[in-house]
């Protein structure tokens, strides 16, 4: 795993004071230079303007000091000297994202992307990075977790790493810390997981089925010709959710319970999120990272770099990610119908379905899915989500078009030899394109219907072609995420039209649907509720007394709106069936079933 290179630029960080959250950044370069901080990170598609946490700028070329210009928000211009340069920056880390930076006294997280400044002109080089260790009485016992290559570090250990280049550099997130590590392997390539948290965590089962998972894929789309290690970064505090992806890594939170502990048996709802989590990261090897938009290749990190594709790479990985849990023997078919009746339900019960396509999302994800106000609900659809059940979709409508001959994985397969293999970037629309050369199907009106319309999907017809019934009902309350049948006589008859949740303690209407019981008597996003007919009320009892109405009632609603007082009457609707849950057809004839075993891989 050692590697050596002939660098011409050297980068080297410090955690320089944990307390403080201060790193160090050296960048040593031959002569002056413009540098840039990126104003995003790859897989995260909004500005984050890293530069704004650059405390303080200096040059030095042998240790008297150089003149640097600001040029604008994200670069730097060092003055003309005839002898090498070295530019030093102090960067604020106090991010516990996956897309940051963090450093405290117990330990030290960076992305590539928040530290290290471009060397414009020279982004193809190949770069040294040495990775200091911190001063006393800080970081004893730390070890150094990342997917760089190293050259003089020790393995886990601070010194020196290399990388080919600056995309590379800052496609290396480093964990530093007390960490428990688990290795094993896949297809016979190095793989690790790196926890950092006070976990008890069964090491030994956690690397079994992260393996099982990342052999399924591998088997799936074939290894990378680049593709040597891979390590899991976990961050596992008491409660948290993310990830985001990366060539040789990811970078993952999760809570620490989500965990499986020794004696634990069986995939709990928790471990089984987390085992989603990394199936989505680890697919995004291939779909994104390697294969990617044409407008992504390479990355522009210092604007908005606009594609209609992001259903493409993260909708249909997020359909793989929780399908390779039920084809790799990790959950059941009831677990997994669970998961997609869930997902079903988290696009139905926005509006903004109908308002917004899946192409428009992800070409506004810049402004409108990452910049998302009290009217997303409304107004914004998801593409991770619908654009899995598009994935879902379209891949039951091949086998069917096909008599089973061409699926999705086909598909993949054929776009991942295209344009991932090839290292050009799929051009927008090329998937849609392929499909209907590979199938030899007329797909055109299923994609303007289902990629660029605002209609509803035909998931009934077709996963009952596969013999799965599609069922819908009213939701339960706040805590219903869908995906299980529930007893009707005890749902609610009446709906609010709002999502209710605590600020400063306090119940407020976080959201407000259009057309909705709320809206129609004049709620407004960020009112307090106060009252209902009356009877002070909070979140818990607003759900409980809901119960007790029926369509057509009438209820006095006491909000405040910033500090003025204010009653609406409100007439109660009817429920609306948009919690949904999928069972299996036991009446379904043998070809249905022979189709469902082909997908699910049963």
């Amino acid at each position: 795993m050692t590697k050596t290179t002939s660098a011409s630029l050297q980068f080297r960080i410090w955690p320089k004071d944990p307390a403080a959250h201060l790193f160090e950044v050296r960048v040593s370069v031959t002569e002056p230079q413009v540098f840039a901080m990126p104003a995003w990170i790859p897989g995260s598609y909004m500005i984050r303007d890293y530069a704004k946490h650059v405390v303080s700028v200096r040059a030095e070329a042998d240790g008297r000091d150089v003149t640097v210009e600001k040029l604008d928000k994200s670069r730097w211009r060092t003055a003309r000297t005839d002898r090498a340069l070295t530019l030093i920056l102090e960067v604020f880390a106090h991010d516990q994202s996956v897309r940051g930076a963090h450093l405290d006294a117990n330990h030290a997280f960076f992305n590539g992307t928040c530290v290290f400044p471009a060397v414009i002109g020279q982004e193809d080089q190949a770069c040294d990075v040495e990775i200091v260790a911190p001063e006393a009485p800080y970081g004893k016992g730390w070890r150094v977790a990342t997917s760089m290559r190293r050259s003089s570090a020790p393995e886990y250990g601070f010194g020196g790493y290399v990388a080919l280049d600056y995309a590379e550099l800052i496609d290396h997130p480093v964990e530093i810390g007390l960490l428990s590590i688990g290795e094993f392997e896949v297809h016979g390539i190095p793989h690790a997981i790196a926890i950092r948290g006070k976990t008890r965590v069964d090491m030994a089962r956690l690397c079994r089925d992260l393996q099982t998972v990342c052999e399924h894929h591998m088997t799936f789309l074939d290894a990378p010709y680049d593709l040597d290690r891979y390590l899991f970064l976990l961050n596992a505090p008491g409660s948290g959710y993310g990830g985001l992806e990366h060539r040789w890594s990811s970078s993952l939170i999760c809570g620490r319970d989500n965990l499986p502990a020794r004696g634990d048996e069986g995939v709990s709802d928790e471990y089984r999120t987390f085992l989603g989590l990394v199936s989505h990261e680890y697919f995004h090897l291939w779909n994104v990272k390697r294969m990617k938009p044409a407008a992504f290749a390479p990355y522009d990190l210092s604007q908005e770099v606009h594609t209609g594709l992001l259903w493409v790479f993260e909708g249909i990985t997020s359909y793989y990610d929780d399908l390779a849990l039920i084809r790799s023997g990790l959950i059941t078919i009831e677990s997994y119908l669970e998961l997609l009746g869930q997902t079903v339900t988290r696009v139905i019960r926005g509006g903004g379905r109908r308002k917004q396509s899946i192409e428009a999302s992800s070409f506004d994800a810049w402004t409108k899915f990452y910049k998302q106000d009290a009217n997303a609900t409304n107004a914004v659809v998801s593409y991770y989500a619908k654009g899995a059940l598009v994935a879902l979709c379209l891949d039951l409508k091949l086998r069917n078009e096909t008599d089973g001959r061409i699926s999705l994985d086909d598909i993949m397969k054929e776009a991942w030899k295209r344009w991932g293999q090839s290292g050009e970037g799929m051009p927008e629309r090329g998937l849609e394109r392929l499909c209907i050369e590979v199938s030899g199907a007329d797909l055109e009106d299923f994609f303007d219907a289902t990629v660029r319309g605002t209609g509803e999907l035909p998931l009934e017809p077709l996963l009952s072609s596969h013999g799965v019934n599609y069922c819908l009902r009213r939701s339960a309350g706040g805590s219903d995420k869908g995906g299980k049948p529930s007893d009707e006589g005890k749902l609610p008859a009446v709906w609010l039209g709002a999502t209710l949740g605590a600020r400063a303690g306090k119940p407020c209407f976080l959201s407000v649907n259009n057309g909705g019981p709320a809206e129609r008597a004049g709620i407004s996003p960020g009112d307090e509720l106060v009252a209902l007919d009356g009877l002070r009320i909070d979140i818990a009892g607003c759900e409980a007394r809901t119960r007790r109405y029926r369509p057509g009632d009438r209820s006095d609603l006491t909000v405040f709106r910033g500090d003025e007082l204010i009653t609406v009457r409100m007439k109660w609707a009817e429920a609306p069936t948009d919690t949904c849950y999928l069972v299996l057809d036991d009446e379904a004839d043998d070809a249905m079933r022979s189709r469902r075993g082909d997908w699910l891989g049963q």
